[in-house]
């Protein structure tokens, strides 16, 4: 069973960044993703995301820069998933690992199909040196593997890097990103999860 929670999916095609939607903290206090939020230190920040797909969903990282409103600056994304659209790789590499890819895939920025974050706000050094840590990981081109090495165990090594704990990376990715806030955001984390009653119809990917 482990196998078939583990998964994440891609589709290669374009799509434009947009604003975020409602956000909630981990202490419940609504706050709106996307307006201005204090940042003391400036205004670079990580998002670790969860999206909805049509199997078990994708995890990967949105970073950037925030404009004076709090609107995200040409966001870029980095996440694991199988290279190839063929549905025929995306189960191979349920059994072998397939080739991946580590950036943007389809449905990354559309708000409606997010179903958690936690956004961590970083000085410009702290920024440089993920950006530098997120850049290395891909670059080393890892494989996919739906148990072994999945989008959960990719954004867990960038997480890790920051010196963040992690869960184990066999779990839905909904539910990783979840438990990566509530165990290092604490009571002011900026992050939210979507009831399962507000989940879209239908996915974007596969």
């Amino acid at each position: 069973m482990a196998i078939f929670v583990a998964a994440c999916q891609t589709d290669s095609q374009t799509t434009s960044a947009t604003s975020s939607p409602r956000a909630e903290s981990s202490s419940s206090k609504p706050v709106k993703l996307g307006a201005k939020q204090p940042n003391k230190a400036g205004r670079y920040f990580i998002e670790f995301r969860s999206r909805y797909a049509y199997t078990y969903g994708h995890s990967y990282v949105v970073f950037g820069t925030l404009d004076a409103r709090g609107r995200m600056v040409k966001p870029e994304v980095a996440g694991l998933a199988p290279k190839s659209d063929d549905p025929s790789v995306y189960m191979a590499g349920h059994v072998l690992p397939v080739e991946s890819t580590t950036g943007w895939t389809d449905g990354d920025l559309e708000p409606e199909y997010m179903s958690a974050y936690w956004r961590v706000m970083l000085t410009e050094p702290e920024y440089r040196k993920v950006v530098a840590n997120i850049r290395k990981l891909q670059a080393s081109s890892p494989v996919w593997h739906a148990s072994i090495y999945n989008c959960n165990a990719f954004v867990g090594d960038i997480a890790r890097s920051m010196g963040y704990k992690t869960p184990f990376h066999w779990l839905v990715p909904q539910e990783y990103i979840t438990k990566l806030r509530k165990m290092n955001g604490g009571p002011n984390a900026i992050g939210w999860t979507r009831p399962d009653s507000d989940a879209p119809s239908s996915s974007k990917t596969r």
